[in-house]
């Protein structure tokens, strides 16, 4: 007996039937003995809507209100959610963020956590409810409503998770963590376990079966995280230490993601400080920057490319265009038709010809490579948008399904 976080999805939770669904799977936890705090996204669609509709307004949305906006959509969730288990006979309680509390600082659309108070949870837990919280949601010290990032409703979660000492299951449409997105390669397969690593690579490189942010919470925490399906009854993926993973191999995963933007600053004077100051005041707006590549300098100058996130593109242009009139640049220029495709694994650590074999495979289908990024466990390449399928199924064909698999004993 203990207590567990089961967090369902948009697509969990998109109608009234699918949260009847959500709810039966809570009863059957309560029913093993096991306390529950549920977590819930928003209804599917529900935010996309409201940004919709904030766009109607205006290109650029005041940062405090739409997170004042943006809310509304898990709120709505939630109580529908507490409804649902009462009218099935367990007493539950809908929770937004400020009244759990879940802390933040205060950067709008993007908080983090700060802290969590748990003491309210464990009242109403110690008391016969179920709270269902409302996940991406978070309040300022100055109780000014925060949203953490889309996703950000697996956040909430392993956050609570991890504050409460509790297991967490992470409730979505697919029934785990696959080697590619099933729905661009067919033959992708299931990861019966895969590490913390491995699963925070994946996340950021575009996979989107877990939020970036609740993977670091997990890792530091020891959170252990089973993804799986709300509508079907198998075992998921394990998200677990790099200890646990009995079988490393070359290339655990592929992902693409079609959602950056690469922005040039042409001709930039090559002179100390000058990066500095242009990724100085991107930083200071929030702004993530993936991969930079600088070209050789010719004459004192040269040109300088960096990709950010599609959604940030419009902002970061206007930063940069301002900034480059300050350093004397050419010109800025913009580019939306670009992909980011990546293999990522722990035995690439040990494995040698990895990334050769990546860009030989890439030559071979006709796709150029643009910018490249690496660490211990992943390899990243910037191509053409239009190339994006191909170069994850053919990577996919190479490495997942025709490569060899690098076996290392648990020494444990």
């Amino acid at each position: 007996m203990g207590i567990v976080v089961q967090k369902f999805g948009g697509t969990s939770v998109g109608s009234v039937e699918r949260i009847e669904n959500a709810a039966r799977r809570v009863v059957e936890t309560l029913k093993r003995g096991d306390k529950v705090v549920v977590v819930s996204s928003a209804m599917a669609g529900d935010t996309d809507k409201l940004i919709s509709l904030s766009r109607e307004i205006t290109e650029f949305p005041n940062e405090r209100e739409m997170d004042m906006l943006l809310a509304t959509g898990e709120q709505k969730a939630i109580a529908l959610f507490a409804m649902t288990l009462r009218k099935l006979g367990y007493p539950a309680i809908s929770l937004c963020g400020w009244q759990v509390p879940i802390v933040t600082d205060e950067v709008h659309t993007k908080a983090r956590i700060k802290k969590i108070g748990t003491q309210r949870l464990k009242n109403l837990i110690n008391e016969g409810y179920v709270p269902v919280v409302a996940g991406f949601q978070g309040i300022t010290e100055d109780w000014e409503i925060t949203t953490l990032g889309r996703g950000g409703s697996d956040t909430t979660a392993v956050a609570l998770a991890a504050a409460l000492q509790a297991d967490c299951e992470i409730y979505t449409d697919v029934t785990g963590v696959f080697t590619a997105d099933p729905r661009i390669v067919p033959n992708a397969r299931k990861i019966p376990y895969i590490s913390y690593e491995e699963m925070l690579e994946l996340a950021s490189l575009g996979a989107k079966v877990m939020q970036i942010r609740s993977v670091e919470f997990a890792a530091k925490y020891g959170v252990r995280i089973h993804v799986r399906s709300s509508f079907v009854e198998e075992e998921g993926t394990w998200i677990v230490p790099e200890d646990e993973i009995m079988e490393k191999v070359a290339v655990r995963g592929i992902t693409v993601d079609t959602k950056e933007s690469r922005i040039t600053v042409v001709r930039v004077p090559d002179k100390p400080g000058i990066a500095a100051k242009l990724f100085k005041a991107l930083g200071e707006a929030h702004i993530v920057v993936d991969m930079i590549v600088q070209n050789i300098s010719h004459e004192g100058y040269t040109d300088m490319s960096f990709t950010v996130n599609r959604s940030d593109a419009p902002k970061a242009e206007e930063i940069v265009k301002k900034v480059s009139q300050e350093i004397g640049a050419s010109a800025v220029v913009r580019d939306d038709r670009v992909a980011k495709v990546s293999i990522v694994g722990l035995g690439m650590r040990s494995s040698y010809g990895t990334a050769a074999k990546m860009f030989d495979v890439l030559s071979k289908n006709g796709i150029n490579i643009m910018a490249i990024s690496t660490s211990e466990i992943k390899i990243s390449c910037l191509i053409d948008e239009k190339y994006a399928e191909l170069a994850v199924r053919a990577l996919h064909e190479a490495f997942i399904e025709d490569g060899e698999e690098i076996k290392v004993e648990n020494e444990n």
